[in-house]
């Protein structure tokens, strides 16, 4: 009884806890009408497998989304916390209630609050504004007219493509590939053309877009948005239907094969009246065009086969410039940029007398957006200095990189210098040596005493059972012969 009472208490502590891993997050609540409000959802060590649509704001329309990434790994527990934001840019200024909301998100009911939003006059632009979209247009409907003629149906003419986009021709082995997928329709079309069994259609496009030499950051497309395009000087409605940034592992060209997708296409009725349809279905085919983008060597380079890619720089911070001998200081190296930072390993200090290096904990932000995919990865190190000096850390650690813009490999290299103070502690040093593997088992080795005369007592006790035994058989023999 007491065992499932503990067991019971464990589970309600521990419901709290599990809720908590999805929650959703509203941006700032007074802001001037040419910035976006955001609602964001926020998971921990899980993916995004599904989610309801993001609530409706009224006096706002949905613009653009984008996801981001972080990972933090300390004491050797890594923790994971993906975001998805939808941006929601306002029609005018004044005051707009959020009314409380829930969502769905991977099976879990998750609720908020709502807020009021304060839309003030636009900012002055500072390079950082985000243009306020224009209204869309809206269609006139023709006049009905009563007739008893047998309807007759137009089939028009659209204005709508399927493009997939790659913003490279050629590429590095490692450095990112932005490829997405588009539909373009015309504003004034949008009444004949609707999209068809989307579902099974972008599961097959899904998979012609696979490409087995490349490492592959998807972008979130659960919730297909369009958003208003300028093309040849005419207004599109663009539908992003997948956006992804691929890392080729090897010299072997990206083939993208050409896509189709089946649309309704809508016949539109050349004299309305109250008796019959104003539009007829059926259905269309579109075509994206074959790409080919071509993969590159990198350059020669000692460690050609093992540098990472991408635009990078350094930012590092050091807890304290002086320690004492035998304390310790948290180094930081943090690798910010652009490019496949989930293959970014840490860089490993040279040994130095004098100075140790720990296994340095782990910190990763990775956010995907406008088809790039950003970010930094952080590795804190914990130093102890051994004997009193000064050791610049440029001379224990660099980083090498490749830069595909430049063509050119690059090193990153710290520029802080620990200073160390105090007299030399032998003892310690001697301690904070490696002793060789026999005592590196000690901690796994059983240390229970065991009697030195355990062996003894043993034979005593075999000795015992075996004359016991001995007379028990001498007994039986005995009453057979008698």
């Amino acid at each position: 009884m007491r065992l499932l009472l503990v067991a019971l208490f464990f589970i309600v502590c521990h419901v709290p806890v599990l809720a908590q891993q999805v929650s959703i997050e509203l941006g700032k609540t007074t802001f001037p009408i040419n910035q976006y409000f955001t609602v964001s959802v926020v998971l921990e060590n899980q993916e995004l497998k599904e989610h309801s649509p993001f609530p409706d704001i009224e006096g706002f329309k949905k613009s653009s989304r984008f996801s981001s990434t972080k990972t933090i790994t300390a004491g050797g527990k890594s923790t994971v916390v993906y975001t998805l934001t939808q941006n929601y840019a306002a029609f005018e200024e004044g005051e707009f209630e959020l009314e409380p909301f829930t969502m769905r998100v991977n099976g879990q009911t998750v609720q908020s609050k709502g807020a009021v939003l304060q839309v003030q006059p636009m900012a002055v632009s500072n390079g950082q504004g985000v243009p306020l979209p224009e209204e869309g247009l809206t269609d006139e409907e023709p006049g009905e007219v009563v007739s008893d003629e047998p309807q007759e149906y137009i089939d028009m003419e659209d204005n709508a493509f399927l493009s997939l986009y790659t913003n490279k021709q050629e590429v590095f082995i490692g450095e990112g590939l932005t490829v997405a997928l588009y539909f373009y329709l015309a504003i004034e079309d949008q009444r004949l053309l609707d999209f068809y069994d989307f579902g099974n259609q972008i599961s097959t496009i899904l998979r012609q877009l696979k490409q087995p030499n490349a490492w592959e950051e998807t972008f979130e497309t659960t919730e297909i948005t369009p958003e208003e395009v300028t093309v040849g000087g005419k207004s599109f409605l663009r539908f992003k239907l997948y956006e992804a940034v691929m890392y080729p592992i090897n010299p072997e060209p990206l083939t993208f094969p050409a896509l189709s997708l089946k649309m309704i296409k809508y016949k539109v009725a050349k004299n309305l009246n109250l008796l019959s349809q104003d539009r007829l279905e059926g259905y269309k085919t579109f075509f994206s065009w074959e790409r080919v983008v071509s993969v590159k060597e990198l350059p020669p380079h000692p460690l050609r086969e093992q540098v990472p890619v991408g635009i990078y720089s350094l930012q590092e911070s050091l807890s304290q410039r002086t320690v004492p001998v035998n304390k310790s200081v948290t180094y930081q190296f943090r690798i910010v940029g652009e490019g496949n930072l989930a293959a970014i390993l840490a860089p490993e200090p040279a040994p130095v007398q004098g100075l140790e290096f720990y296994p340095p904990d782990l910190r990763q932000d990775i956010t995907r957006r406008r088809g790039r995919v950003v970010g930094a990865k952080t590795f804190a190190y914990r130093v102890i200095g051994r004997e009193p000096g000064t050791y610049p850390l440029h001379e224990t650690m660099q980083w090498i990189f490749f830069n595909p813009v430049t063509a050119a490999y690059d090193t990153l290299r710290p520029s802080v210098t620990v200073h160390v103070t105090g007299e030399r502690d032998t003892d310690a040093l001697i301690l904070s040596r490696d002793l060789g593997p026999f005592y590196k088992i000690i901690q796994n080795e059983d240390d229970t005493l065991v009697s030195l005369h355990s062996f003894e007592e043993i034979r005593r006790y075999t000795n015992i059972i075996l004359l016991v035994l001995l007379l028990v058989s001498a007994f039986v023999f005995y009453k057979k012969e008698v």
